[in-house]
């Protein structure tokens, strides 16, 4: 659903955030998650059929009461109905990090359910905005081989350049930011421990270089913490990669009632009606 975006409905700054009302906001990819990362991810999965399975471990000394249980992990589980993906809640981990950012949903796909490996892993941080994450999630259940790559790398620039993204001067084959050059997107290295099993990823000490991989972040100022984050391994797909590029470049704006501190400035709104 689009609306028109009017910067003269500010938000009353004396008013915390989550006493707001809704409003439509945009550009989507300075908006946030809205506080809502996991609700909206595990509705959209469970909509789609994917089962959900909570993991936890603890610690209980004998004769310890039930309310005294340490749980010292927890881990949600969605699993598509063939098996061969699979989403993971990892915030309430211990911590995974991206940059400085700790990741809050780790998505990986199979080729077949004979191995127990992932094929690929994509990671993302709180405040990709939900929206995006949710239609990542759809290209990749809609797909009948979900780590078969069959798309180039060109049709990532393609989703963002057309939604008004530019190309990277420097790399016009590999890396695209928005016009206010605060979000980035770009084709290269891959950081550390990021899961994939093409065996030049697990190459540490050789020269050689491991399979590149897409990147993209939000940085509100040169020099500034990211608002968030995402890493794709290098063998995702990149007709996946486009739908999250295409969904996080959209233009069209998003519901929300919280704001990132670092980026509400930016936003236009609306008062939702």
């Amino acid at each position: 659903m689009e609306a028109p975006l009017n910067p003269d409905f500010p938000f009353d700054p004396s008013t915390p955030n989550k006493a707001q009302g809704a409003y439509w906001v945009g550009p989507r990819h300075l908006a946030g998650d809205d506080g809502r990362l996991y609700d909206a991810v595990a509705d959209t999965l469970t909509g789609l059929d994917w089962t959900s399975l909570t993991i936890l471990r603890g610690r209980r000394e004998p004769d310890e009461a039930p309310e005294d249980r340490q749980v010292l992990r927890s881990t949600v589980l969605h699993l598509s109905p063939d098996t061969l993906r699979w989403a993971q809640w990892v915030l309430a981990d211990e911590p995974f990090y991206l940059g400085e950012l700790p990741i809050a949903w780790h998505v990986s796909a199979r080729t077949d359910t004979a191995s127990p490996l992932a094929q690929w892993s994509a990671y993302f941080t709180p405040d990709v905005p939900g929206e995006v994450i949710v239609d990542f999630l759809f290209a990749l259940d809609a797909r009948e081989h979900p780590a078969e790559r069959f798309a180039a790398p060109e049709l990532v620039l393609d989703a963002v350049t057309a939604q008004g993204w530019l190309r990277d001067i420097d790399q016009p084959d590999a890396g695209a930011m928005d016009p206010t050059f605060t979000s980035h997107l770009t084709l290269g290295e891959v950081p550390p421990l990021i899961q994939d099993a093409d065996p030049r990823a697990l190459d540490t000490a050789g020269d050689e270089a491991g399979p590149a991989g897409w990147q993209a972040w939000a940085e509100p100022a040169l020099g500034a913490p990211c608002l968030w984050a995402a890493s794709f391994s290098g063998s995702v797909p990149h007709d996946l990669v486009a739908a999250f590029a295409g969904s996080l470049s959209s233009t069209a704006p998003v519901l929300r009632r919280v704001l990132p501190v670092s980026t509400r400035d930016r936003l236009l709104r609306a008062p939702a009606s």
